[in-house]
């Protein structure tokens, strides 16, 4: 990602390097999230500043302007560290309460560096030791440990190994496995007594334990109150609907059910409501009511699909609002393969997508399909390919811009999950 320009231009963008990562529990459920800064490749900071203190200043900058619990979802926050920034003591700038602190791997001064963790455990502070090599330099900060962080290695029964004894000589140490990308891979570590897990298993149809996902109360609710009104306001039904990947795919299916034999192109939520009528909305929410059906917490795919969609929606709005409106239908649609453990292209077939957002779904055709990519790219934390895809799709779009569709993108989806869990608890 390159960039240029004044200091403070950095520093307003600074927080769009940090990537965020879950670290599940082993029922999958999301248990943390590591903050990852990416720095740019041109440092705009005065020569003569360390790259230690660099890191050191714009990522502790960017958690205090934007704040911890805003960018790990209220969640505990694992904050990677360099040898300087540690030994500066810069955790104190932050509340020990809802961060962790990893020390990285190539930390060298070991004595120093065990002499300040001492200090800051006293002062409530939490470590995690990341990319643990097993190697005996690390043993004098291992017993000041609470987490300690192994990648996967092949062949599989390396990594059991390595989880066995670190929980035999360190029985109240926590062990976070890293890189898991495959369900075998993760039911094989789990049987290790690995304690969390981190990877892009979770987000893989053979990683969800059935086919289906549920609506939360706070939406369904929220339709009843909406239909209980004589007049039914379309809008504020798509709205609602909107927010909730299982509601988009009922109300979906109900409109191609309806549809029967004439096939319905379908280009939006809002062409869906319309489409089904007052009757139908009104009898489909009474049917999500008497179900009872409604998700205790909400899952970290539904705040990747949100996230998705309002920031293809967001990227779209100056084509116009219907253009927006189908962007947003894109990104919910393309997360719904993991969700329901079906091929995307079985998905545009049974929801008699039309045919530029099925193009754009399947093979990432047109402006449609470039923005979807760029949602992608932003996710994976890749900004050098989402630059070149910017420049293809949109080249009068200045970089700068993604980074506050991704920021305000990722607070949208954090939002309507923090309100659907705090009505639903």
């Amino acid at each position: 990602m390159l960039m240029s320009g004044p200091v403070t231009e950095v520093r307003k963008s600074a927080v769009q390097y940090i990537a965020r990562q879950a670290i599940l529990r082993p029922d999958q459920e999301v248990f943390a999230y590591e903050l990852l800064y990416r720095d740019s490749d041109n440092n705009a900071f005065p020569i003569g500043v360390s790259d230690g203190q660099a890191t050191g200043r714009m990522f502790f900058n960017s958690l205090m302007f934007i704040g911890v619990d805003r960018l790990a979802a209220g969640q505990l926050a694992f904050i990677n560290l360099s040898d300087e920034s540690l030994l500066q003591e810069l955790p104190s700038l932050l509340a020990p309460q809802k961060i962790v602190v990893e020390i990285v791997e190539r930390s060298k001064n070991i004595p120093s560096l065990v002499n300040t963790v001492t200090k800051l455990t006293e002062k409530g502070y939490r470590f995690a030791l990341d990319d643990y090599d097993g190697t005996s330099k690390w043993d004098p900060l291992l017993p000041l440990m609470e987490f300690v962080k192994i990648e996967v290695e092949q062949p599989i029964i390396k990594t059991n190994m390595t989880v066995k004894k670190l929980k035999r000589q360190y029985p109240d140490i926590k062990v976070i496995v890293e890189r898991i990308e495959t369900k075998e891979e993760f039911e094989i570590i789990k049987s290790s007594g690995a304690d969390f897990f981190q990877g892009f298993f979770f987000a893989k149809p053979e990683m969800l334990n059935h086919g289906n996902v549920e609506p939360s109360k706070m939406v369904v609710f929220q339709l009843l109150q909406a239909t209980a009104r004589k007049s039914l306001c379309f809008k504020e039904i798509q709205t609602r609907v909107s927010k909730d990947l299982s509601l988009t795919a009922r109300l979906l299916k109900l409109a191609n059910a309806k549809a029967g034999e004439d096939r319905l192109e379908i280009k939006s939520i809002s062409q869906a409501v319309v489409y089904l009528g007052e009757d139908a909305i009104r009898q489909f929410v009474k049917v999500l009511a008497l179900s009872e059906l409604g998700s205790d917490k909400p899952s970290e795919l539904t705040r990747m699909g949100l996230t998705r969609a309002k920031f293809v929606e967001t990227f779209l709005m100056p084509g116009g609002e219907e253009m927006a409106e189908t962007g947003y239908l894109l990104g919910l649609m393309s997360i719904l393969d993991v969700i329901l453990d079906v091929d995307l292209a079985v998905i545009a077939a049974e929801f008699s997508l039309d045919d530029s957002l099925s193009s754009a779904l399947l093979s990432y055709q047109g402006l449609l399909g470039g923005a979807l990519r760029l949602a992608f790219e932003i996710e994976r934390n890749d900004w050098r390919e989402a630059e070149l895809i910017l420049q293809a799709i949109r080249p009068a779009t200045p970089t700068n811009y993604l980074y506050d569709m991704a920021l305000s993108s990722r607070a949208y989806a954090d939002e309507i999950l923090s309100i659907v869990a705090g009505d639903e608890q």
